[in-house]
């Protein structure tokens, strides 16, 4: 600890964050190790795709597992956060068919074996660039243990859950209706279907009913899926076609007889209450086609053309090509019989960003039905606390009316289902390992299965399989189950309901214990953040301009648990005047600390007469530090950065750094020694406090406080509550804060310039209230610019005085000679008559409803807080006219 100031006289993240981060890496503090002497607390990331980029998203939600990881390994926990990516199949199949097809190379004619080569090339190139990123952001990970969910090690572990469910009988292959994606040829979840709106139209195409001239009109949103109708429903209530129940249509275009029949899913009032039902093509239709045993004719091939099913007019057409083509051959053959705009949702795939095919394909399963009691089970108990709680209900939902998974995926990246047919005897083995020869005949002549496992049939295991799962372990019984979970509510179901399914199936444990979900980052005008809209910063950008700390706190400040998050630029530079009042108050202490600081300085058993002020900001400390671990306890991460705010700037800044000065200045050697040894002792608390949500500059300032044997901030003991701290006066030093505040309000409504006096004639209510303000009388002199302090109980208010009233004791400030009284009381009028009218201006808009019906609601939002604001100027404005004409 030297006596001079190594701080830079302006705080400066690009000199900070790379050389405090390489020095915590030096010292392997991010590395954990199991040790039975401590308690573990284990953060599992969720494994970013390895094909992307950090985003603002990735920034909030890593930031809040630093904040807890910081957090707990400043308690003395043995905090471990271990890092990785996911393979991400679909995307980054995507990214190396799109790098081959710029050289001229297709996937199909290279073959599988190539095309994984070039892939695993492509992840070694370019992949994991988001965990560079992430240091960037300060992580501290224990990048020691970094996995990759195709890791040899992880491979093994999802191919071991696999056979073992497959052997309980839980997984089996079987034709269903899936969501196909036409341009990775796929089949994809319901979860990676993304709905969009859209504007087309409501077919109306009349079907001849056989053996009669009579006909039936249905609705449909696809005609072209009409070739492969096997039936026509109506409703059983529905007395228009009670008559036509059992009869038989003719398929236009194709000439198929297709019986008519009731059910009750019809809706008698969609379209004309009669519709199409093709089993191959709808979800709803193919539940109708297994209860009432219709044919299932599948008209479309993988990607998403008509196949030989069809007349062969249509036969190769793409799906939309086909849709003109149908809607044009029946008006020809007049069966149209009307269309309307018709606005409905549509389904996109995620990844392929085309419409998805309801379309029925071999696939295999998962039976969840069995698996997902227990993981319903420890979320209603309690074992998994979701935070916010609403999110419970949720996951309540979702798993009650849960599906079998499709977990396969028509992909060659990935962890191929390991299922191998003997194509001499048909002999099916299902095992880890691949066989050398068939357990029947003894042939060697064996396919593998060709499809990959669903990305997140392989990250669900993530809490155990990044250690030895399926082996024990050390670090499994360790550190495992995990302790807290932060993620987004977008993966609820693709990941964290499936991570306590197999947490339950395979360990009998949950896997964590807490999951904060984080909120949606919008812009300032409230839409998501996108690419296509040009509102989403790169964090990297916004780090080189205000720093890693400035982003992380900026992020924090903005995000009100359970609530989206309004990102602006503005809202950062309030998180970097922050920093910088941090720093220079960091810098001032220690600029003034002319003696070498000891133990015995920073030892509170040693200090002796602390003043009031001394008093107060311990006791509002220690009041933070309670508060804060309560906060982040209960992952309160934007109220406790506002608490962290609060006191920092508020009260030891704004108020203790101001009232020492006067100890500093004007004090005794002893009192200024007594001054600093408090403030440093409360502003190295600070930096405790800060740490996690800002590493790098309360580690830097840290390395200016600490005493030579102290270790780094990053592994200081956290603050805890301490009863010594607890103060009975506190009363006394906010009573002197009012009065303080009061007189500066004064000072500046009535203009006095800041260069001048005042007098101030109190009129205490009793004698103990004239023994406080007479005891700390100082304080509102050197903080007011107050010249003489005169307490009379009996005082009358002097004529042309301003007058403030704390707890029931009057105030007078004399302004005779302080400033023009005429010229104030003329500026005061000017002023009320301009403010008076912008408010009847604001309130005959607010009064107008056409403004207040047709703006957007923000829009009035806005003028309804400017009313507010400009009443509240006005009725302060009146007040100081009043006074100033007051006799």
């Amino acid at each position: 600890m030297t006596t001079e100031t190594d701080l830079s006289k302006r705080y400066d993240s690009s000199q900070i964050e790379d050389k405090s981060y390489q020095h915590w890496l030096d010292r392997n503090y991010f590395h954990s190790e199991p040790n039975p002497d401590k308690k573990p607390y284990v953060i599992v990331i969720p494994p970013p795709n390895v094909t992307g980029i950090l985003t603002l998203g990735h920034v909030l939600n890593n930031t809040m597992q630093d904040i807890l990881i910081r957090w707990r390994r400043m308690q003395g926990y043995e905090a471990c956060w271990i890092p990785g990516t996911d393979h991400a199949s679909i995307a980054t199949e995507t990214k190396v068919v799109n790098m081959l097809r710029h050289d001229g190379i297709t996937k199909s004619a290279i073959g599988r074996e190539k095309f994984l080569e070039h892939a695993f090339e492509w992840k070694e190139k370019y992949g994991g660039i988001i965990i560079e990123q992430l240091k960037k952001l300060g992580a501290s990970c224990d990048w020691e243990r970094e996995r990759f969910t195709m890791d040899a090690g992880y491979s093994r572990a999802v191919l071991t859950a696999f056979v073992e469910l497959y052997k309980k009988g839980y997984i089996y292959r079987g034709k269903r209706l899936v969501n196909w994606c036409p341009a990775t040829k796929s089949a994809i979840s319901d979860e990676e279907v993304i709905y969009q709106e859209r504007e087309s139209h409501l077919w109306y195409i009349r079907y001849a009913i056989k053996d009669s001239d009579e006909t039936i009109v249905v609705a449909t949103t696809r005609p072209e899926t009409m070739l492969g109708d096997t039936g026509i429903a109506v409703n059983p209530e529905d007395k228009r076609y009670k008559h036509l129940a059992g009869k038989f249509a003719v398929l236009p275009l194709v000439g198929r007889e297709i019986p008519i029949f009731a059910d009750e899913y019809v809706d008698k009032e969609f379209g004309t209450g009669a519709v199409k039902v093709t089993p191959a093509h709808d979800p709803n239709d193919f539940a109708m086609g297994e209860r009432h045993n219709l044919e299932v004719i599948n008209i479309f091939n993988e990607d998403a053309s008509l196949n030989g099913n069809v007349p062969d007019y249509f036969e190769g057409m793409d799906r939309f090509e086909a849709r003109e083509a149908v809607i044009e051959r029946l008006k020809e053959a007049r069966l149209m019989e009307k269309i309307e705009d018709h606005t409905h949702k549509v389904g996109y795939s995620e990844r392929g960003h085309v419409p998805i095919e309801p379309y029925l394909s071999e696939q295999w399963f998962m039976k969840m039905t069995d698996l997902v009691a227990p993981a319903l089970d420890v979320v209603r108990n309690g074992q998994v606390k979701f935070h916010p709680a609403h999110w419970t209900k949720t996951y309540e939902h979702w798993m009650t009316h849960i599906k079998d998974w499709c977990i396969s995926r028509q992909l060659w990246w990935g962890h191929r289902i390991p299922v191998y047919t003997c194509e001499n005897c048909g002999e099916v083995m299902v095992q880890v390992d691949a066989p050398e020869k068939c357990d029947r005949c003894g042939g060697n002549h064996l396919k593998q299965d060709e499809d990959v496992l669903d990305t997140w049939a392989s990250s669900w295991l993530w809490p155990f399989a990044v250690h030895s799962w399926p082996d024990e372990g050390t670090d499994l019984n360790y550190y495992y189950p995990t302790n807290d979970l932060v993620t987004g509510p977008d993966i609820i179901f693709f990941w964290v309901a499936r991570m306590i399914i197999a947490g339950q199936e395979f360990l009998g444990e949950v896997p964590f214990k807490n999951v904060y979900f984080t909120s949606i980052i919008r812009d300032g005008q409230g839409r998501k953040m996108s690419k296509s809209l040009g509102n989403s910063p790169d964090p990297l950008d916004l780090i080189a301009k205000y720093g890693a700390d400035t982003l992380r706190y900026g992020v924090m400040l903005m995000a009100p648990k359970g609530q989206d998050i309004l990102f602006s630029e503005d809202r950062l530079e309030v998180a970097r005047n922050f920093m910088n009042k941090v720093w220079n108050a960091s810098r001032f202490v220690l600029m003034n600390l002319d003696f070498k600081l000891t133990a015995d300085d920073l030892n509170p058993e040693k200090w002796n007469n602390l003043e009031l002020a001394d008093r107060w900001i311990l006791h509002r400390m220690n009041e933070t530090v309670k508060k804060l671990n309560d906060q982040l306890e209960n992952f309160g991460f934007n109220d406790a950065a506002w608490t962290l705010w609060d006191f920092i700037w508020s009260q030891f800044c704004d108020w203790y750094i101001e009232i020492i000065k006067i100890r500093m200045y004007d004090g005794t050697q002893e009192q200024k020694h007594q001054a600093l040894s408090v403030a440093i002792y409360v502003l190295r608390n600070t930096m405790k406090l800060f740490h996690p949500y800002a590493p790098f500059m309360t580690e830097e300032i840290w390395q200016q406080v600490k005493l030579d044997d102290e270790p780094d901030l990053i592994v200081a003991d956290f603050p805890q509550f301490d009863a010594r701290f607890v103060s009975r006066d506190v009363d006394k030093m906010e009573f002197i804060q009012q009065v303080i505040i009061q007189v500066r309000t004064i000072r500046s409504e009535m203009n006095v310039p800041p260069s001048k006096e005042i007098n101030i004639i109190a009129r205490p209510v009793d004698v103990a209230q004239k023994e406080r303000l007479e005891a700390v009388g100082n304080y509102l002199k050197k903080l007011a610019r107050v010249g003489e302090l005169i307490l009379d109980a009996n005082a009358t208010k002097p004529s042309g005085s301003a007058t403030a009233v704390v707890e029931k004791m009057e105030l007078f400030i004399p302004l005779e000679g302080l400033i023009d009284v005429d010229k104030e009381v003329e500026r005061l009028v000017k002023e009320i008559a301009s403010k008076s009218g912008f408010v009847t201006s604001l309130n005959k808009k607010l009064t107008n409803e056409n403004f207040v019906s047709r703006a957007p609601a923000e829009v009035v939002e806005v003028e309804r807080q400017k009313l507010s604001q400009a009443e509240e100027a006005l009725a302060k404005l009146e007040e100081s006219l009043r006074s100033l004409r007051a006799e």
